[in-house]
């Protein structure tokens, strides 16, 4: 009850009781409310999730938490389903599906060969992913639409021909444009990129997944998640000073982990929540991504309502107004884990390198630079993103960079800033924020990922150089912003990296050092302040969404068969139901292996429609465990070493079947299936590690792969390279049975050992039939 008391009391100060309130709820319980003004005909269901949700009070008579609630109530059989936390599948029928260029491609690909005539759910596609960060915004625009035309023509005819909303290249990033137009509390929203969480600071659970898991839902069949667990993090106390919602995310993945949150949703309580923003929620919830959250989400709250209200869905606030207990977490519900964070004693923190967990308090990363040989010179930094391209955000770093230019001086790293959406943009450009970050001397870029993704022509470094670079990004793993594994990527807040900016090095502590003006006197910066939401309203800027034709049937797809950025598919073999006898070890890799070390993004997203092509790029950031290099492997069918993918050709050609062998949260990082479709189309049969994310892990099962773990994580240490590697039980394969893995060595030595798995009975038929989508079309025949 006490968590529902301080939202009414919250949100009574907030709202007052004027009478356009009253007629709006009064209106919400009479009318039906749109999704979206872009459709007008899907409507909001709370009286559907309400009834399913007594279904299940009744079944499991407890407290439920509030990302319970909301999953459940999205469960196509509430009756039926089986529910425990960590264990068993649940079968859920999202609102919506919302997919970025590069994933979309072949999400569309999958969706064009499930023969189906249109989408069955709200869709839309948004083009962020190929626009490349070289010059500045327009110019860089304009470059990408003529690289990318032949991508984007697909995509657009695509999205008209199946009944998908798309996003013109410009519209923005994907996360910011789905907070301020699809986003809304007690949604369930998938998304084909790793950081859909990001609703869930609109109070929605939105997770990211592969591109079949989106086919699934677009054709109307329910989609399968493990049911979460649930990470409490309860909020004291308030944010003041320098401190900024970045900085409790940042804190959180210095307690969990990259791993910390896998199979689980962090849910955050508490009364420090009612210091936030919204869009501040956003931020924290988009990074849980890098804790290996299967999302995260926040209560419904004022600071919602007031984002809702600005962003012209006051009818969606008034609705949720009437469906509050839907929608915060019932009192007394208990959580997997409990993190207790007080805001008031939260300080600015930065987090790298080469990994987001890494946490450091701002005060002591000059300390610890000099420690470990990091550069202390910054080289370069870098604000939004989409998770820190918001209004307030841009407003907070332009009160930093004033400040600077109130004394006579200007950035004295390279700066630059990407605005989340066009809307961002042109709210920014009318308000004089970006006039602002133009005169400190920073580059205002596409409003698109641009660098945080690696669509960076960076030029002010060789590769292999060196150097350190600070941005307000969500990761910063090796290679990942320019494709230097030199580059030392640090994560902080924009203010944070306004401040690194004009001060040009780690040792700096704006909360205590000072600066030098151009008068040579002493300055010390002020904690920025900015609004949290524009006083004017916001600029929609350019129109940059195209509406689907009611009638699509004149419309055609071309995918021309000489293309090198497209590519139709073909199906996958069906398993030959035997056991998989004598593969070969492709790689055994050492230590972190994320999808961006599986399938590199920067110059390879133009392939993401043509899995030969994009094939190229398997595993060539992975390290050899045998010789401690990158993309060199030994081909044991002719003893020479060469690429990785090259080798996996070479099997491929031969006959020979193959498998990796990896360490602990094996494709961590983005959504990409493509790090699942490439070693299947390559030949690979297996991927044996010690433990998987859990896009990853589902990727694979998607498309026919086996994905397995070791009972004995020991046992990773008896795999050689050069052994072969049979896999035994397959014909009898059940879920929760254990496959047995023999181990033939040079030698002549066997081992024997345990492997375990996760399918269900439903995903084992995914298998058999050589991937999901062949089980699809199975079932429509």
């Amino acid at each position: 009850m006490a968590a529902r008391v301080l939202f009414v009391r919250g949100h009574q100060l907030a709202l007052g009781h004027g009478a356009r309130r009253y007629h709006l709820s009064a209106l919400c319980r009479r009318a039906k409310i749109a999704m979206s003004r872009f459709e007008p005909q899907e409507y909001i269901d709370y009286k559907l999730l309400q009834k399913n949700l007594d279904i299940i009070r009744k079944r499991l008579d407890k407290p439920l938490t509030l990302s319970e609630k909301i999953v459940y109530s999205h469960l196509d059989d509430p009756v039926n389903q089986e529910i425990e936390r960590g264990k068993t599948y649940l079968r859920l029928r999202p609102d919506r599906v919302a997919m970025q260029d590069a994933t979309a491609q072949m999400a569309m690909l999958q969706f064009i060969s499930s023969g189906l005539p249109r989408v069955a759910v709200p869709s839309t596609i948004h083009c962020d992913h190929l626009i490349e960060a070289q010059i500045g915004g327009d110019k860089d625009l304009a470059r990408a639409k003529e690289m990318n035309e032949e991508v984007y023509n697909f995509l657009a005819t695509a999205a008209a021909k199946y009944g998908v909303g798309f996003w013109k290249p410009g519209s923005g990033i994907i996360h910011q444009i789905i907070l301020e137009n699809y986003a809304y509390p007690g949604v369930l929203l998938i998304g084909t990129d790793s950081h859909t969480p990001n609703g869930g600071g609109l109070g929605g659970v939105c997770v990211g997944v592969g591109g079949a898991d989106a086919v699934d839902v677009m054709a109307g069949i329910p989609w399968e998640l493990k049911c979460p667990k649930v990470i409490g993090v309860k909020l004291t106390g308030h944010l003041s000073g320098w401190t900024s919602p970045k900085d409790v995310i940042l804190k959180v993945a210095g307690i969990l982990t990259v791993k910390g949150g896998t199979g689980a949703i962090v849910e955050y309580h508490g009364p420090g929540v009612h210091s936030m923003s919204c869009t501040g929620m956003g931020t924290i919830c988009n990074m849980g991504a890098e804790i290996g959250a299967t999302t995260s989400i926040f209560p419904y709250n004022p600071r919602m309502k007031a984002y809702l209200d600005k962003t012209g869905r006051e009818e969606i606030a008034a609705l949720a107004d009437n469906f509050q207990d839907l929608l915060v977490p019932d009192e007394g519900c208990e959580y997997d884990q409990l993190i207790e964070i007080n805001l008031s004693e939260l300080k600015p923190h930065i987090n790298g390198p080469f990994t987001p967990d890494l946490a450091h308090p701002v005060s002591e990363i000059g300390a610890a630079a000099e420690k470990n040989g990091w550069p202390l010179d910054i080289r370069v930094g870098l604000i939004g993103s989409c998770t820190n391209s918001s209004y307030e955000d841009m407003g907070r770093s332009a009160a930093v960079a004033q400040q600077a230019l109130d004394h006579g001086l200007k950035c004295k790293s390279q700066f630059t800033v990407t605005p989340g959406s066009e809307q961002i943009r042109a709210t920014i450009e009318r308000d004089g924020y970006a006039k602002i970050l133009r005169d400190f001397g920073g580059l205002v870029l596409a409003n698109a990922c641009g660098p945080c993704i690696g669509q960076w022509d960076r030029r002010d470094v060789k590769k292999g150089e060196k150097n350190t670079i600070v941005t307000s990004y969500n990761r910063n793993f090796t290679g990942r912003n320019d494709a230097n594994p030199a580059t030392h990527a640090f994560v902080t807040s924009p203010e944070i990296v306004t401040a690194f900016a004009i001060a040009g090095t780690l040792k700096f502590d704006p909360e205590r050092d000072t600066l030098v003006g151009a008068d040579g006197k002493k300055f010390k910066l002020n904690p920025p302040d900015a609004d949290e939401l524009p006083s004017k309203g916001f600029d929609p800027g350019e129109d940059t969404y195209q509406y689907p034709p009611k009638d699509s049937k004149g419309i055609s797809v071309v995918v021309g068969p000489e293309s090198n950025r497209l590519q139709l598919l073909e199906p996958f073999d069906r398993w030959n139901n035997e056991d998989l006898v004598d593969l070969r070890v492709l790689i055994k890799v050492k230590g972190k292996c994320t999808t961006d070390h599986i399938s590199a993004a920067g110059p390879w997203l133009k392939f993401r429609g043509h899995l030969d092509n994009i094939s190229n790029n398997l595993l060539i950031g992975a390290v050899n465990i045998e010789n401690n290099k990158v993309n060199e492997v030994k081909n044991y069918l002719t003893n020479q070493y060469g690429p990785v993918p090259e080798t996996a050709r070479a099997y491929k050609k031969q006959g020979v079947s193959w498998v990796v062998v990896g360490d602990e949260n094996y494709g961590e990082g983005s959504s990409r299936e493509h790090a699942a479709l490439e070693p299947r189309h390559l030949g690979g049969r297996a991927i044996i590690v010690k433990s998987f994310a859990r896009i990853h892990e589902t990727n694979l099962k998607k498309q026919g792969l086996l994905p397995l773990t070791f009972n004995d994580p020991a046992d990773y240490d008896k795999v050689q390279p050069d052994d072969q590697v049979s896999i035994i039980g397959l014909k009898d394969f059940a879920p929760g049975k254990p496959l047995t893995c023999i181990l033939k060595h040079k030698d002549g030595s066997q081992d024997k050992i345990v492997l375990n798995h996760t399918f269900n009975e439903g995903q084992i038929e995914w298998f058999r039939a050589g991937s999901a989508l062949n089980r699809m079309k199975e079932l429509q025949k």
